[in-house]
């Protein structure tokens, strides 16, 4: 039994993974996947690819590209969801503000630096116009952290993911005042050069476990109601998520990589446009 490390964030898009795990789909072919929830985000596990502290990731297409142009050993294997990633922005409860254009001169609260939060705040100011260069930024960790800044009057405002954030604005604690899609599919599988270089036919079988767990995952009986009990949401946002998300099991197109360059270097986020061959792995 080869054991294999990998880390995502602890979010309803990755369940496919803990059903396929719980079912020994992995196991029946010889491999023991370690899963490591990463609440930090995209991130934290761009740091821990980058330090060979875990094998595989499913992480933020955006900040992953900008970590591997800045030389992080790592490549994208695949697309895991395609669709974008509907990104809230949200306020404290009880913030004056009640309109994305007043957030123009505010501070964001992000996870830490190279994050989705970080990169979509760029993304979003440059979409309503604003000077990104002037961009200011409180490192909150985690969802928990954002909980607790915006809670004790920060002023600032927060980047997270539509549905996940919907029970604390259902509770009354943030306000969104709107939503920013990714332009991109959102997740890729990424792997490190390192353990490409050892277990490329190990991954193969991963990949082939994984796609046909998210080729069915929307027709399992009640899905639904797994994710609604699961992940503590309510059933009516769990089945317009549903809707909206699109699973992927092809690698990302390079015409998609060298369009999610140049956004980023038009940001000023990365220095350089590089070839597809640093970032994609071709080897199946």
């Amino acid at each position: 039994m080869k054991t294999v490390k990998i880390i995502g964030v602890p979010e309803h898009f990755n369940l496919p993974w803990h059903l396929a795990m719980e079912d020994g789909a992995f196991e029946d072919r010889g491999i023991k996947l370690e899963w490591t929830d990463i609440p930090e985000g995209t991130g934290k596990m761009s740091q821990m690819l980058q330090k060979g502290e875990t094998d595989l990731a499913v992480i933020l297409t955006e900040g992953l590209v900008k970590s591997i142009s800045q030389g992080n050993p790592t490549k994208i294997v695949q697309e895991y969801v395609s669709s974008p990633l509907l990104w809230g922005i949200h306020v404290a409860a009880d913030s004056p503000r009640s309109l994305i254009q007043e957030l123009k001169n505010d501070k964001v609260a992000i996870s830490r630096m190279g994050s989705g939060s970080h990169l979509m705040a760029y993304i979003q100011a440059q979409n309503e116009g604003w000077d990104t260069e002037s961009l200011q930024f409180e490192i909150i960790n985690n969802l928990e952290g954002a909980v607790s800044n915006l809670s004790s009057g920060s002023g600032a405002y927060f980047m997270w993911e539509h549905f996940t954030t919907k029970p604390l604005v259902d509770q009354g604690i943030f306000k969104r005042l709107g939503d920013c899609p990714t332009p991109w599919p959102c997740f890729v599988i990424a792997a490190t050069d390192a353990f490409l270089n050892s277990d490329s036919n190990l991954l193969k079988h991963i990949l082939e476990i994984i796609n046909i767990y998210t080729m069915e995952f929307k027709n399992i009986p009640s899905i639904d109601r797994t994710l609604a009990n699961r992940y503590g949401q309510k059933l009516e946002d769990i089945q317009e998520w549903l809707s909206k998300t699109i699973w992927g099991q092809a690698q990302l197109s390079q015409e998609t990589l060298i369009e999610i360059q140049k956004r980023l270097l038009s940001l000023d986020l990365i220095t350089e446009a590089k070839s597809p061959q640093e970032f994609l792995h071709f080897g199946f």
